[in-house]
């Protein structure tokens, strides 16, 4: 399980500081997927960077597991489960598909599973697990290989920025088949989506929604996901409306 407690994030801009994340309060119990929305620049992928260690809370405490988890290092908290994958992936000069997802998975695994990873996210294996993670990769491609990796670790909390961000359509569907699978096999973890399109609000659990930087409410899909839809201004900042017409077609 993941808490966080009053957690704020402030910055500092232009000489003045602005707070990013206002005194949130979360529980994210095992077993089930959440989905972060709320307008741009609300406050979501300063959210889940917190929770990955790449940013540190101004105030507050996060509890992941019954650890306090607050100061602790991003290499530190991946080893305690938490996985992260970036709205724009790293690139790694040098580095074979196969060999990041060995590094990811933690052991020597075969051919074989390295195949299966990328199967699972729509990529065909033989094209794919000796090239270089590197910019001759496009980034639907990078977004696929390094959901792989997330998929290859397993950990008790998967963290997905955005995820649906530079790829194609076709991918996009793909994608939700791919965290349907992962949330039908959660097993003592959890699963935490930032992003506004409403195929991916659609199939979670639960839906938190952010404004501000403040948790504005958050509950059950059926209870929140028809309040995001039926207000015009939600599916305009969302931009939920742009996607489901763009899926239609």
């Amino acid at each position: 399980m993941l808490q966080l407690e009053n957690v704020s994030f402030t910055v500092e801009v232009e000489g003045k500081e602005k707070q990013i994340i206002k005194n949130v309060s979360l529980s994210i119990p095992d077993d089930r997927l959440f989905v972060v929305t709320g307008p741009n620049g609300g406050g979501k992928s300063s959210l889940a960077k917190l929770i990955a260690g790449i940013y540190v809370p101004t105030s507050g405490k996060i509890i992941f597991n019954g650890v306090d988890i607050t100061d602790m290092s991003i290499t530190d908290r991946a080893r305690l489960g938490i996985g992260f994958a970036f709205q724009q992936p790293v690139k790694f000069k040098g580095m074979t598909v196969l060999d990041l997802l060995r590094i990811a998975a933690g052991k020597r695994i075969s051919i074989t599973d390295a195949c299966e990873y990328l199967s699972s996210v729509g990529l065909c294996a033989r094209d794919y697990i000796s090239r270089e993670v590197n910019s001759s990769l496009s980034g639907g491609e990078l977004k696929r290989i390094e959901i792989a990796t997330v998929i290859a670790r397993n950990t008790p909390l998967s963290l997905f920025d955005e995820p649906e961000a530079g790829i194609d359509l076709w991918s996009f569907k793909n994608l939700i088949d791919v965290f349907e699978r992962m949330r039908e096999n959660i097993k003592g973890g959890s699963i935490m989506i930032i992003s506004h399109q409403e195929r991916i609000l659609s199939i979670a659990d639960e839906i938190i929604v952010l404004k501000n930087g403040e948790l504005d409410r958050q509950g059950a899909r059926d209870e929140i996901l028809p309040s995001l839809i039926g207000t015009s201004s939600a599916i305009s900042d969302c931009k939920m409306g742009a996607v489901k017409k763009g899926a239609e077609e």
